[in-house]
């Protein structure tokens, strides 16, 4: 494929516009009037590698139109991956069979009006044209490092770029491209691992070497893994760690979440519920985020303090749940119909100012988490979790690093969790396992429960 046509976005505000005209036109041909469409469009590339060897190489290029149609109170939307105009004609007949069968809603609410959506740029053409060669002598440079410590490194390095528009016949009229690039490795050693990973828009955020010489590193120093008694540590989690498990909450700051009682902030929203140096906020626009302006109606994400000084503050409001309470959305909603509603999908936790160094060198006695799996939820009121450490988890003694340790299963609660956090570090990009990429800190914390020693 030529260079020009690998930097440029793959699906166009105008090409969109005249996919959407072809869809109205359609539906008009069918007596309805109002008309809602999702686009989608991605291309990406992604090369692993295990056993010191890159294995595979693949690439995928997919688009898909979504129509939702609206009327006598009822809504149902069909999807297609054809763009040409008898599969979009179908797609609109499907909708409209569709949204015959269902039953009228009284609360269905009319297609959003259009609303000033900001740009925000986040396409990067390095990331868009990289080539197999480009990922394959990154991926090479990597393993060498782990290799000549005698490691064994396996994992993905992957880049795309994908393009998310909606319109609809009230005038919404809204597209988004962005690029992303994520690298991953583990470097295994006879009884030890570590592991790094990261993602960013732009191509030249990543260096797949370095994270290769942090992977081997943890591997190196976790040899010979001690095992210690379970119990209540000090521990300080890196933040893979801390996005993976304090990840788990968010989708509690819903409004329909709390409308149907099935978050924990039932009944809390507003009361101190964690320590003074925990703020949150959802903010699509932060420079070390990545994702959509406007949400699956087409309206503008809003900023939110979704935790103020430990006091849970704002939700998320898609356009029905909005109504509902009373107040303006919030750009939050996933696609209509859903059972979900909305939720906070760009998370950034504020940092501090402590390095992972100082709080090593500040710790008497503790733990250090480069990352937690397997991770379930075990009360959903109190927010109790369960999981294993992973990948390089450490002893600390009077200061420093030690040695290696047997992995722990933990039984935490979140709430608990965020009433101890004694230091904050400044904010990274972090990407985990068990959660979406978010903006956070390593915390450290104390009083963290570790309730057995695993098998390895």
């Amino acid at each position: 494929m030529p260079a020009d046509v690998d930097k440029a976005p793959i699906l166009s505000l105008e090409r969109s516009r005249e996919l959407f005209e072809s869809v109205q036109q359609a539906a008009h041909s069918f007596g309805v009037r109002d008309v809602e469409v999702l686009f989608a469009a991605h291309r990406g590339a992604l090369t692993r590698f295990a056993n010191n060897n890159i294995h595979q190489n693949v690439a995928e290029q997919g688009q898909w139109i979504s129509v939702r149609v609206l009327f006598d109170q009822k809504t149902a939307r069909a999807t297609t991956n054809r763009f040409d105009a008898d599969s979009i004609r179908s797609a609109v007949e499907q909708a409209i069979a569709l949204t015959k069968s269902v039953a009228p809603d009284t609360e269905l609410l009319p297609l959003a009006q259009p609303s000033l959506i900001p740009e925000i740029s986040r396409f990067d053409a390095a990331t868009a044209s990289s080539s197999p060669m480009d990922r394959a002598q990154a991926v090479a440079h990597a393993i060498r490092v782990v290799e000549g410590a005698g490691q064994t490194a396996a994992g993905f390095y992957s880049t795309g770029q994908s393009v998310e528009a909606i319109f609809n016949s009230a005038g919404v009229a809204a597209l988004h491209s962005e690029t992303m690039v994520q690298f991953s490795i583990t470097a295994m050693a006879e009884d030890s691992s570590g592991w790094a990973k990261e993602s960013a828009v732009a191509y030249s955020a990543i260096d797949p070497v370095q994270m290769a010489r942090c992977a081997s590193e943890k591997a190196r120093l976790s040899r010979d893994p001690r095992e210690i008694d379970p119990g209540r540590y000090t521990v300080i989690m890196e933040p893979a760690a801390v996005l993976d498990l304090v990840g788990q909450m968010f989708g509690d700051f819903s409004a329909t979440a709390l409308e149907d009682k099935r978050s924990f902030l039932t009944d809390r929203l507003g009361t101190k519920l964690f320590g003074d140096n925990i703020h949150i906020t959802d903010d699509v626009a932060h420079p070390l985020q990545a994702g959509v302006p406007f949400d699956g109606e087409g309206v503008r994400r809003r900023k939110l303090a979704l935790v103020d000084a430990g006091v849970p503050r704002e939700l998320a409001y898609a356009r029905s749940s909005a109504r509902r309470a009373g107040v303006e959305p919030t750009g939050h909603g996933f696609p209509v119909p859903n059972e979900i509603g909305e939720a906070p999908m760009n998370i950034v936790i504020a940092g501090g100012s402590t390095s992972i160094e100082q709080m090593i060198a500040s710790t008497a006695r503790g733990v250090l988490v480069t990352r937690f799996w397997y991770i379930r939820e075990v009360d959903p009121f109190s927010k109790i979790m369960t999981g294993m450490t992973r990948d390089g988890t450490f002893l600390i003694e009077d200061g420093r690093l030690t040695c290696g340790l047997r992995n722990f299963r933990f039984n935490q609660g979140l709430i608990e969790l965020l009433n101890n956090v004694e230091a904050l570090s400044p904010t990274v990009r972090a990407s985990g396992e068990e959660a979406f990429d978010m903006v956070v800190p390593a915390m450290k914390v104390r009083g963290f429960h570790f309730t057995e020693v695993t098998r390895f």
